[in-house]
């Protein structure tokens, strides 16, 4: 049945005083609660949380760390990220211990990749972003190779956007949905049409996209997409109404995939699919309206190859509009469970 998941909502903690650092350990740990982790596991993820939370503030200048859980080939994880307004700096000279640009120990890096299955860093002017993934060492630990963020609008306790992913031998399924306006009606329907993605995942796009409408029907509805594709024969399709972003990126070549207009749940009729090729390797890139779409890769050198849940702390970053919730989720496109 392969693996079928949906991003809960992302937790947000502004890191700009000495309390907020207990805040960060403890929604990570609540995380680790979640995701079935024994005390072992979760100390692993309290330190990390711990350290990843000080060099903010310590090193920083202040900043916030986004708290997800994620899901695993065998098994679900934490994913901690932290973005900071911070000068930056190099990871090959910060990871050995005894390095400290604020008269430290030193040790945080270091202690925060030994804990980590997956540990990647960005430094530039805007500032730095740390992010680790933990999965149980009871697992295989086999991280997958997307990313994905899910940020209710200030002041909001649930999340109006969301995605999914299906996930299933070769064949790989994205669908982004974004209900109208936010809060509890707009998460509502945004939950009811991604439970069609799980509930059909052998369907093709449009038809997925007309039970999503189904399925909608008495919420007050919102934008969808669906991609689907099959990563050996590098057959892809997609079919989406409103206002949903997406594009997949290969090297120097961008292709933006078009939706139509309507508002599923509601003011739709027909989505017919669009049909394309895609090269193993490309990153598929899906955002609702949240995230401005003036975002241009090409900015990033070599953000493009990094871990998808890089490139999206990345964007979130920079082109978050602040003022809406915010949805987005990036898939590598490559033959690999």
């Amino acid at each position: 049945m392969g693996l079928s998941f949906s991003g809960l909502a992302t937790r947000v903690v502004a890191v700009d005083e000495v309390t907020q650092v207990g805040q960060v350990r403890r929604e990570a740990l609540s995380l680790a609660s979640i995701a079935g982790f024994d005390a072992l596991d979760a100390g692993r993820v309290g330190l990390a949380a711990t350290e990843i939370a000080t060099n903010v503030l310590r090193h920083g200048r202040g900043g916030r760390v986004l708290l997800s859980l994620v899901q695993g080939a065998d098994g679900q994880g934490v994913e901690i990220c932290a973005v900071d307004r911070g000068p930056g700096f190099s990871l090959a000279q910060c990871l050995p211990d005894g390095y400290s640009t604020a008269g430290s120990q030193g040790q945080g890096l270091g202690a925060i990749q030994r804990q980590s299955t997956v540990l990647e860093t960005w430094s530039d002017d805007a500032g730095t972003i740390v992010l680790s993934r933990i999965h149980a060492a009871g697992t295989s630990g086999r991280d997958l190779g997307y990313g994905g963020l899910r940020v209710a609008m200030r002041h909001e306790t649930v999340c109006g956007d969301g995605w999914s992913i299906h996930w299933d031998g070769t064949r790989r399924i994205v669908a982004m949905l974004d209900g109208l306006g936010h809060g509890p009606q707009a998460s509502e329907a945004a939950e009811l049409g991604l439970s069609v993605v799980h509930e059909h995942p052998g369907l093709p796009a449009d038809a997925l996209l007309a039970r999503m409408h189904a399925r909608m029907s008495r919420t007050r509805g919102g934008a969808a997409a669906v991609c689907c594709v099959d990563t050996v024969t590098g057959q892809a399709e997609f079919a989406g109404a409103g206002n949903i972003a997406a594009t997949v990126l290969a090297g120097a070549t961008s292709r933006q995939l078009p939706s139509h207009p309507g508002i599923v749940g509601s003011n739709f009729r027909q989505a017919p699919p669009f049909r394309f090729e895609v090269r193993s390797g490309s990153l598929l890139l899906m955002h609702t309206d949240g995230l401005q779409s003036r975002w241009n890769m090409a900015r990033y050198e070599g953000l493009l190859h990094r871990h998808p849940a890089l490139v999206t702390a990345v964007l979130h970053r920079d082109f978050d509009r602040g003022r809406d919730d915010t949805g987005i989720v990036a898939l590598r496109l490559e033959d690999r469970a």
